[in-house]
């Protein structure tokens, strides 16, 4: 009996990652279209429901933490659960990247979107591809798609970089352009960190299977491009 509390609360607590990943891709999705259509009221919105994210995100680690506290895991399920934590936070994470991106239209207020903001939908698809892929994966501990999702990340990197050199040539051409510059380029960087953010689900997903450590990327990597947010 203990052990069916136990497996029913580990996938009771799976069902509420995926709920909670599907309403990420729901805020990105959303925030994106609101930057590109200047819907100013959709991108208050985006910004007001981040709190119903966070409260997902508290409420699955209650959850987390009452099974350990209550159920005595083995260590497969303490893999899991600790696997769990990380990833509501990676989620919670790229909810507030949504919000940042419904603020940065806001603040853009009356401005015209520079032409390179055209690019920005085409990361937010590939990204929430790739977190879509990477709940699959954890759902069904698929390490072999959860390396797979690596060369995605490739690409977004590439997108943005493309942003980065564009709105370089942009700031040199129109310097008056300083502000709609930087806005753009913050939007760039919340999409292009989401990606990255997915890398770490997958690694977690990894670890689930098999009990070690697997972090993507190379130091080279993080010298050639650079993260500055946490």
């Amino acid at each position: 009996m203990a052990r069916e509390i136990l497996d029913n609360g580990l996938t009771d607590i799976k069902h509420e990652v995926m709920y909670l990943g599907n309403m990420v891709v729901v805020a990105v999705n959303k925030s994106l279209k609101a930057l590109i259509g200047r819907d100013f009221s959709t991108s208050l919105m985006i910004i007001e429901e981040d709190q119903i994210i966070n409260q997902k995100r508290y409420a699955i680690e209650h959850q987390c933490l009452t099974l350990i506290a209550t159920q005595q895991p083995l260590a497969s399920d303490l893999r899991i659960l600790a696997s769990v934590l990380e990833i509501i936070m990676e989620l919670e994470r790229m909810g507030d990247y949504a919000k940042g991106i419904g603020k940065i239209n806001i603040l853009l207020g009356k401005e015209t979107l520079l032409p390179v903001a055209q690019i920005l939908p085409e990361m937010a698809h590939v990204g929430l591809k790739m977190l879509a892929q990477s709940l699959d994966a954890f759902l069904t501990v698929d390490i072999e798609l959860s390396n797979q999702i690596t060369a995605e990340d490739n690409v977004v990197d590439a997108l943005y970089n493309r942003v980065y050199r564009d709105l370089i040539n942009e700031i040199i051409k129109d310097p008056s352009a300083y502000d709609r510059v930087n806005y753009t380029l913050w939007a760039a960087h919340d999409l292009e960190r989401m990606a990255d953010r997915v890398m770490n689900i997958c690694e977690r997903t990894i670890f689930i299977h098999t009990g070690e450590v697997h972090e993507f990327g190379s130091e080279m990597d993080e010298i050639m491009n650079p993260k500055w947010d946490s």
